[in-house]
């Protein structure tokens, strides 16, 4: 029997965010695993899409063959309460959360709350949940009003890199991976590195300056601001080769995320035995162990300035978080292994 998925990606399946590139490595998966996966975009603009686009988005849903589990990337399934009820009727309806939508940087209280309140609305209508932490499966159990029964959690696979070269000029290279958002902290790891100046580090910044043009524009103009701009280099978005290489340069990640539903750019510095200096925030504390680096609490500059000090001055402790990280990295799934995981909990809904 052919078991058919369709798959809901609202917007550019190829972008080079984490959420996407869960989506397309599980997709790959499971077709390797004999699914049949239709990728269905509902169109731009999500979560906050045009209302034309959000009434041709149900339209598209609602036309999905009823032999087919639908799985909804939280991205559309989090403001699609009224489609996702009607789906639950007729569909094997299955939500991919990898962070609530309402825990996004930068929105207004109103929008967090009408956020929230779409989100357990849709979230209450699907068969089954599959979240890519435990700290966001407990979120929505806490919050969001998911029983634990209902989720599964899939985390993202991790490939296998050699271990980081690192610099060899008595200059510190520091990578932070990430799309250049409210959410990623930028601006608190700018002010913590202009507290350490006098010591010798260069940080490169891989990720997309274009998904919030006005946050990027404040991040060029704080680095101008604190005489920064010969010690921190934009990359903007870089292929995955492109990636590997600056990783393989690098002495040690840093990203101040505020919030992540799980960080796969923390997991991919881990793969590739780099120390790691981040934040408490979401998921992170789960991905990172504390042999593997140093957490801090969101948002506390200060903090985060003492944590660079150290990794960028003891040449020893970020050895020993090194080897600390390639530890953890060798813990971390491949996606083959998550695909598989992901396929059995698609399985499960099926015969529910």
């Amino acid at each position: 029997m052919v078991k058919r998925l369709a798959f809901v990606v609202p917007g550019d399946l190829a972008a080079a965010t984490g959420g996407y590139g869960y989506d397309r490595q599980i997709i790959a998966g499971l077709r390797t695993l004999g699914w049949q996966v239709d990728v269905v975009n509902p169109g731009d603009g999500f979560p906050f899409p045009a209302s034309e686009t959000l009434r041709e988005a149900q339209e598209m849903l609602l036309a999905i063959p009823r032999d087919a589990v639908v799985v909804i990337d939280g991205l559309a399934m989090g403001v699609m309460p009224e489609a996702a009820q009607r789906l639950s009727l007729t569909h094997h309806l299955v939500a991919l959360v990898h962070h609530p939508l309402a825990l996004e940087l930068g929105l207004t209280a109103e929008q967090s709350a009408a956020l929230a309140v779409q989100e357990r609305a849709a979230l209450a209508a699907a068969r089954h949940v599959i979240v890519t932490s435990p700290a966001t499966a407990r979120t929505l159990s806490a919050d969001f009003a998911v029983a634990p029964e209902r989720i599964t959690v899939v985390l993202p696979g991790t490939a296998r890199a050699p271990a980081a070269s690192g610099s060899t000029d008595g200059i510190v290279r520091l990578v932070a991976v990430g799309s250049v958002i409210p959410r990623k902290g930028f601006d608190v790891l700018v002010d913590a590195l202009a507290r350490v100046k006098g010591l010798p580090w260069h940080l490169s910044i891989a990720g997309d300056t274009t998904r919030d043009s006005a946050t990027a524009t404040a991040l060029k103009q704080q680095i101008n601001r604190l005489e920064l701009a010969d010690r921190i280099t934009m990359l903007g978005t870089l292929s995955a080769e492109a990636l590997d290489r600056v990783y393989g340069e690098s002495d040690a990640f840093v990203l101040a995320s505020h919030y992540e539903g799980y960080g796969m750019a923390y997991a991919e510095a881990l793969s590739h035995g780099l120390p790691v200096l981040g934040t408490t925030g979401g998921a992170i504390s789960d991905t990172v162990p504390p042999e593997a680096g140093i957490l801090v609490e969101p948002g506390n500059s200060h903090d985060l300035a003492q944590a660079l000090s150290v990794l960028i001055l003891d040449a020893q402790r970020r050895a020993e978080f090194a080897a600390g990280a390639r530890t953890a990295a060798a813990r971390l799934p491949t996606w083959v292994e998550s695909s598989a995981l992901f396929s059995a909990a698609l399985n499960r809904t099926r015969t529910e």
